[in-house]
């Protein structure tokens, strides 16, 4: 949950490694630090707790030169966000610099062992074992004086030795103080990607760092070291040796990583999902035999016929999008789904059915109860898809096969756009196995209409900004808030909620609107606004009569309504309209107004949308 960055060739490396961080912090933003090396050998390190301007501040007066460099922004795992506990770490007596992302589970009795060694340990963190570690490694292994000439295979020996020894996940980068002309790179669990430029690489958490600096990019995998130099990249694996590795173009644009006219990106992220879902839809409605198509299943249609039961997989926001795919694959596909938890199916053990397919949803593709969960289904025989963003993922790699959303970065923390690519690919999935099972050609056309109509309608619900904003004004102050909705709705309540606490860090619960009589109703008072999503559908009159309660017990309600519902607003203090569409797609479009809503409250509270407090993008440890 952490970023790095990293450089090696003609240029400063300070200017990129510090460009690269800022485009990294929604990965880690509780402190910043920087390490370059001079050809002649000297070493320069410089981090600080907070935010990475403070780092900027300290590098104005004490710059820090050469063209080799390494950088890291950091999530607190082991140790509080302190100056001493900022990466880089040195190892031995300023012999190398390391930057991780990760978790090594062992680094206590690692500790205790370097320590009596004679090392001296100035951080509370895992990542210094590591640099340690490799230093005791390097003493232990003769490395020749030409090294160069040995294409740096004892260096890269030294560093394995030592990764050998880690128990956890890390993704790493190591500069050495002797050896300016090379860095070495490691992966096991944490996404790192190279890019290859003109006689110069650039190292990466993942692709945003690299817009505008090169579109040529390797994807490193589990137990892969690369041996880095500006002119050079050598990839080893542990235990094949040396691997040919790939060259893959980098899929994102510049703008897609730039703020353009908004104020934050989480604002920009949410007005970008009329062409997010178009994406996520951009070649898969096979109008001509009315189903949806996916490239990337590996699975044959006959495979797919025998499926007797779809378990959905995720965390946070994409659990959210699993509770409505199953909605929408049992409405559409009369196909059983179960929705479990990533995190407690990893350890819960259920007996599934022989014929049982995973789906493991994700936007980052490194999530690690994700990851942990999709790999014990897989243990137990099972085929296992992802569904995620990013390509070249673990759980993209790691998946029998799967859906990528295509929904471009996503740079704010809280996700928006994710989500509703999610919900999309759900229903076009929905739309397959329905069409392998019952449903006509003349119900797929319908489905396919409807799904072809979604992107029109997610930007007429857009126009709600301004009634959000204003809304938003009202109830700023509250500190406690009900979401409440029934049937499809339901998780976009669950959705809606959750984006509140992330950004806003008021207290709000997400409720089956039928349910609040059975406790939770004792919470309503003047000052707890209710939030209903009632838009027009099978259950809009039981909605009503649940929202009539809380009004008759003095709460406040915003609901969220179908264009020109009348009766709603005659009972609701304040009203959002959205545009109709079918119930399936409902939580694609009655999600818009809650995460506008969210914003504006955040904002007006003086909140950071876009880094809020205690949370990073992709949560890479358990």
């Amino acid at each position: 949950m952490c970023g790095i960055v990293g450089y090696i060739g003609p240029r400063d490396a300070a200017e990129f490694l510090i460009h690269g961080l800022h485009r990294l912090e929604y990965r880690g933003y509780d402190s910043a630090g920087i390490a370059t090396i001079t050809p002649q050998g000297r070493l320069t390190v410089v981090k600080a707790a907070g935010r990475i301007q403070r780092l900027e501040e300290l590098l104005s007066e004490r710059p820090a030169s050469g063209c080799t460099g390494i950088a890291h922004t950091r999530w607190a795992t082991h140790g509080a966000p302190t100056d001493e506990n900022a990466h880089p770490h040195i190892g031995g007596d300023g012999a190398l610099a390391v930057v991780h992302n990760g978790v090594i589970e062992n680094f206590q009795p690692l500790k205790q062992r370097l320590q009596a060694e004679g090392y001296l340990f100035h951080s509370a963190t895992d990542t210094e074992v590591i640099a340690h570690l490799i230093d005791s490694c390097l003493k232990r292994h003769p490395l020749p004086a030409d090294m160069a000439a040995a294409e740096y295979r004892p260096l890269a020996a030294a560093v394995q030795a030592a990764l050998a020894q880690l128990q956890g996940t890390y993704g790493l980068v190591v500069m050495f103080r002797q050896w300016p002309e090379v860095l070495i790179a490691a992966r096991l669990g944490s996404p790192l990607i190279i890019g290859v430029g003109h006689g110069e690489h650039f190292l990466a958490s993942d692709g945003s760092p690299l817009v505008g600096y090169t579109d040529q990019v390797v994807c490193l995998s589990d137990h892969e070291l690369a041996i880095v130099t500006a002119g050079s990249l050598r990839v080893i694996h542990h235990e094949q040796g040396h691997v040919d590795h790939s060259v893959q173009r980098l899929e994102i644009e510049a703008g897609a990583v730039e703020l353009g006219r908004f104020e934050h990106y989480m604002l920009k992220e949410i007005f970008e999902q009329p062409e997010s879902i178009r994406n996520a839809m951009r070649g898969r409605l096979d109008a001509h035999n009315a189903t949806a198509k996916f490239g990337g299943l590996n699975l044959t249609p006959q495979q797919l016929r025998s499926v007797d039961r779809l378990l959905l997989t995720g965390c946070g926001t994409s659990w959210h999008a699993a509770l409505v795919g199953e909605y929408q694959i049992e409405a559409l596909a009369r196909l059983p789904v179960e929705v479990e938890y990533a995190s407690e199916l990893r350890y819960r053990n259920p007996p599934l059915e022989r014929n049982t397919l995973l789906f493991a949803i994700t936007q980052s593709g490194e999530t690690a109860d994700t990851l942990a969960a999709l790999r014990e289904v897989k243990r137990k025989g099972h085929f296992a898809l992802g569904i995620c963003n990013v390509v070249g993922s673990t759980i993209a790699q790691e998946s029998d096969g799967g859906i990528y959303l295509r929904a471009g970065p996503e740079i704010g923390v809280a996700s928006t756009k994710a989500f509703t690519s999610q919900c999309t690919v759900l229903a076009m999935l929905a739309l397959y196995f329905g069409r392998l099972r019952h449903l006509s050609f003349d119900d797929g056309m319908r489905i396919i209409e409807a799904l072809r109509r979604l992107p029109e309608k997610v930007e007429q619900a857009l126009e709600s900004n301004d009634t959000c904003r204003h809304i938003a004004e009202k109830y700023a102050e509250c500190n406690n808030f009900l979401y409440l909705g029934r049937q499809y709705n339901f998780p976009t309540a669950l959705e809606g909620a959750l984006k509140l606490k992330e950004i806003s860090y008021i207290h709000a619960e997400g409720y089956p609107a039928a349910e609040m009589k059975h406790g939770p109703i004792a919470l309503v008072d003047a000052h707890t606004p209710s939030v209903f999503l009632m838009p027009q559908g099978s259950v809009y009159s039981k909605v009503l009569a649940n929202l009539q309660e809380i009004k008759a017990r003095g709460g406040p309600v915003i609901a969220v309504v179908c264009s020109g519902d009348t009766q709603a607003r005659q009972w609701a203090d304040d009203v959002i309209e959205i545009p109709s569409v079918e119930e399936y797609l409902q939580p694609i479009v009655t999600v818009i107004p809650l995460q506008l809503l969210a914003y504006h409250i955040a904002v007006l509270r003086g909140c950071d949308v876009d880094k809020p407090r205690n949370l990073a993008k992709s949560v890479t440890v358990e």
